[in-house]
């Protein structure tokens, strides 16, 4: 299957260059998702799920024209590279895009391919029963369990060609707690794993997950507000992340002009204490993106490096358009650098806080503002953990956050795709009914 993914990307490369593209990339994609789902702490079926993918992408006169389709037979290949040629025709020009030179083509083999679903379905039995039994409040509103085997190909113009064999098992979970007519918000928790050695509930942030559920059937409204320290969950912490590489150090807030980092290469831009890298190398990651969307060998680099700001996330166009080095990997797996106090501690550390498990809010604003619902929360008083709390707002700025930190934890969560600490910061606003 493998060879016949990379012949059908070489394929499609030829036909769009055939119809007239100056430069052409292709990618193919064949997947089987074999998965177990349970819905209202039942189980209530079991499906394979078989998933086609092409995407041609074709330059031509400096314009750009990309297409995705679901089949990439001879005469889908024919159809969509006329379609690609058509977008880029009503593109406009920009010399600055490009795909990547060929260097060592190479086939990539990762994760657990076959599955196991005879020990996938008991590491669910036991999964549901470890629930019923330790945390017997929860109710699971659904349970996905699956694996996906993927066969892949990358190939372009420059003579480029990858070829990707690949599997993973994920759970996904979604859970509420309850308690006579009293129920906690939804929350949910999940990773991905290339093993089934382990019972799923120790996994990632799962069982913890589970347990803070649990203490928020009853939560209690904040009076007033104040300014103090917030302490975010991993979990929590990886959206929020997300969002600032996007908006800080991306090329959507580099190529705008509106990051507040765009002239801050090799300065500082948070506490000496904060390592941040984007790692598709980690051993604690599962099956990362081996190739960029561009067609280069990912690799491992510091966005941020004692505080101050290493590099930028761009692709190879943004690094074109803004004549900046282009960041090594399409940045999907982020990494933080454990700080030297158990969580335990930096919560006994802490006058006045709040403990956040999820923020529900828009995208921060370009200047790294932020409001929303702190969701799945617990106030913190005198050191110590207090009661769940309810419509409680967090408010404060990115930029500024991350010079304001207040600690970081010695655990790190491995959720399959991030690997991130608990991470406390001060100045944050805490504002109730």
């Amino acid at each position: 299957m493998l060879e016949t993914m990379k012949e059908r990307a070489k394929k499609a490369v030829t036909v769009l260059q055939a119809q007239g593209a100056d430069k052409a990339q292709a990618g193919v994609s064949y997947t089987v998702t074999q998965e177990f789902n349970v819905d209202g702490g039942e189980f209530s079926l079991f499906r394979t799920l078989l998933d086609k993918q092409l995407v041609m992408t074709a330059l031509k006169d400096g314009r750009r024209g990309t297409v995705a389709q679901n089949g990439y037979e001879d005469e889908v290949l024919e159809a969509s590279a006329k379609s690609c040629l058509l977008a880029a025709a009503s593109a406009s020009p920009d010399e600055n895009w490009d795909f990547a030179p060929v260097a060592k083509n190479r086939d990539f083999t990762q994760g657990e391919p076959e599955p196991d679903l005879d020990t996938l379905f008991d590491r669910c039995r036991e999964l549901m029963a470890d629930i019923r039994r330790r945390f017997p409040k929860i109710l699971m509103e659904q349970m996905i369990v699956s694996h996906k085997q993927t066969f892949s190909a990358q190939a372009n113009s420059y003579g480029v060609l990858y070829g990707i064999h690949e599997g993973s098992y994920a759970v996904e979970l979604m859970f509420s707690a309850h308690e006579g007519d009293k129920a906690s918000s939804f929350f949910g928790s999940g990773v991905v794993t290339d093993s089934l050695k382990s019972p799923f509930i120790s996994l990632g942030s799962i069982e913890k997950d589970l347990s803070a559920v649990e203490q928020q059937i009853e939560t209690q409204p904040l009076s007033g507000k104040f300014t103090g320290t917030m302490v975010l969950t991993p979990g929590c912490l990886g959206s929020l992340l997300y969002s600032l590489v996007d908006s800080f150090a991306g090329e959507g807030g580099l190529l705008s002009g509106t990051s507040p980092w765009k002239d801050k290469l090799g300065e500082p831009v948070a506490d000496e204490r904060i390592t941040l890298s984007l790692r598709p190398r980690d051993k604690t990651v599962v099956c990362p993106e081996p190739v960029t969307r561009e067609g280069f060998l990912a690799e491992d680099f510091d966005l941020i490096t004692n505080g101050r700001l290493s590099a930028f996330a761009l692709g190879l166009y943004g690094a074109n358009k803004l004549r900046l080095p282009r960041g090594k990997n399409d940045g999907r797996n982020l990494v933080m650098a454990p700080g030297t106090k158990s969580i335990e501690d930096i919560i006994a550390s802490i006058d006045r806080g709040i403990l956040v498990g999820r923020f529900s809010g828009g995208r921060p604003a370009s200047n790294g503002d932020f409001s929303g619902v702190a969701k799945n929360s617990f106030l913190i008083e005198n050191g110590r953990l207090g009661p769940a709390l309810s419509e409680t707002m967090i408010s404060g700025n990115m930029a500024q956050m991350l010079h304001r930190l207040h600690a970081i934890s010695t655990e790190r969560v491995a959720d399959g795709a991030t690997l991130l600490p608990y991470a406390a910061f001060d100045g944050i606003t805490v504002s109730g009914k």
